[in-house]
Parts: C-alpha cells; structure tokens; sequence
C-alpha cells in the first residue's frame, strides 16, 4: 500500500470539516473552517478551485462532476458551478448547518442543521434520534432506531447499494446494521474499534468517521479522535489493516469511485475549532488489489 501527503501552494489554516471524491474522477472536495470550498485533483496534485464563502463551511458534497454544494456555519446551504466558480445560495437553515447530501435516485439536496431539522427541497422536519427515512414519501419514518442512543452519535454512513448502515459513537464504538442477503431482516452488532490497554481499559476515544469501499461489499474504514485509521471487514467481522496513526484527529474519510484510493483528511476538527493545533493535512493511499 503507497501513501503520499497532498501538497498546498497556499496552506488550509483552519480545521478541515469533509472531504469528498467526484463521482467518476479523482477530483476531491474540501470544506473547511476557513471558509473556503477547495477542489484538488489528485492524480496531479493540483488545486482546480478555490471558493471563499462568508462563513465557516461545516460540510460538502457532490451532485455530479461539476456541481457541489456546502453546508454553512451561518445556516446557509450553497450550490457550486466547478467549472465557472459560480455560486448561489438556494437554502437555509434557522442555526449553524451541518450536513449536507445529494441523492442521485431522487435528485434531492438533503441537510440538517443545529435547529433540529431536516431540510429536502422545502420539506422540512424535526430530527429524532436515529431515524430512517424513504426519500420518495418523508411524512413518516420507515425506521427508529433508538439502541445505541444511551451513548452520543458522533457520524452516521449509509452502505453503497445496500440498506444497511453504520453508527460511529464517542466512545470508540461502532454500530452495524447489515441486510441479509435474501431476507427483508438486518442483523446487527456493535464493535469496539481498538482494543484494550495493557491495564485492561477500553479507549474510550471518538469515532469521528466511517467511509464503505464502494467496490468491495462490506468493507469500511473508521477514523477517531486520536488519528487512528483502520479498515474492517462487516461480515468477517475483523481488522483489515491498520494505516500510520496521523498527528492530528481523524475528521473525514473518502474514497474514491473506484474503491482503489483512500483519502484521510488529518486535522482538528470543528468541535475543537477554537484549539490551536497542527496544520491539517490529507493523505492519499493507494490501496492493494486484495482489499479494492
């Protein structure tokens, strides 16, 4: 497995919040605390855009190759033409906005914000604890799932192609929820991403972010507070590989289209905004043929 670090002409000063790959290019998507929507290509390391916004950028996401969208700290949610620069605001939120999604099979923007509430195209709806929804009728959840409510959620992400998903919680837990293969059930099952200390206490460390392989069926990677990445097989139930531990907190993981590259975007993140750390950083690893 090779890795390199991204190299910046003009260095990212502040806490990178998401990063994102294009869905058919090795372009990806950077938002930050310093107000700026970056797009660097990988393959050449060359940054294709930059754009400033009047407030911090919490989160980012693509439509399609040349349109994006950002989530802002004063609530607003902005569209991106990649290839003139343009952007227009087409959303708010009452409160900081936090995430933002696009869905390709309904075509809709899809964010939330610290208002509690989920905004789709002018629907609007209070957040629960863990709800599911079918984005074709959002007047009622298909699914609650309050299981894993005792402990706070810190980052929720879908399985590719499967109606599964996985829960990543501030004490170093994980939770799976997988479909069977021929069966409308799930089966579910928690894990803890690193193991016991030498006196025999669990790491009570964040999972900040979990990312599916998107060619390979079941395997993900997590990444915690403490710069720990590693990747895991769903329904072997076990530990991949483990990359370097970075300096800094784990604050996004992507793949890309592909499922051959990984990137680690290494950084304090935005609930430490106020701490002075080091520089952020992303990392791009070429992963072996065996696990891609």
């Amino acid at each position: 497995m090779n890795g390199s670090c991204l190299e910046f002409k003009n260095l990212i000063r502040d806490a990178i919040t998401r990063i994102r790959f294009a869905p058919q290019s090795n372009n990806l998507l950077i938002s930050s605390w310093d107000s700026s929507l970056r797009l660097h290509n990988v393959d050449c390391s060359q940054l294709r855009l930059k754009a400033s916004s009047e407030s911090a950028l919490l989160d980012c996401c693509f439509q399609e190759e040349s349109v994006a969208f950002s989530a802002g700290s004063d609530g607003s949610i902005t569209r991106y033409d990649l290839l003139s620069g343009i952007s227009n605001k087409i959303g708010n939120h009452d409160d900081i906005a936090t995430c933002v999604e696009y869905s390709t099979e309904t075509r809709q923007v899809i964010t939330a914000g610290f208002d509690k509430k989920i905004n789709s195209l002018g629907h609007v709806w209070s957040k629960t604890p863990l709800d599911i929804y079918d984005l074709r009728n959002l007047d009622r959840s298909v699914e609650s799932n309050e299981s894993c409510m005792d402990v706070p959620i810190r980052c929720v992400s879908s399985i590719p192609y499967s109606k599964g998903y996985a829960v990543g919680l501030v004490d170093g837990l994980v939770k799976l929820e997988l479909p069977y293969p021929s069966s409308l059930n799930k089966m579910g099952y928690m894990f803890r991403c690193h193991p016991k200390s030498r006196d025999g206490r669990n790491h009570m460390v964040p999972v900040n972010d979990i990312a599916f392989n998107p060619n390979n069926s079941g395997a993900f990677v997590t990444g915690d507070n403490v710069g720990n990445v590693s990747a895991w097989g769903a329904k072997s139930r076990r530990r991949l590989f483990e990359l370097p531990r970075c300096s800094n907190s784990i604050a996004s993981l992507a793949f890309n289209h592909e499922g051959q590259i990984l990137a680690v975007a290494s950084s304090h993140i935005y609930q430490e905004a106020t701490e002075i750390g080091k520089p952020p950083q992303i990392f791009v690893h070429t992963l072996d043929e065996s696990y891609s």
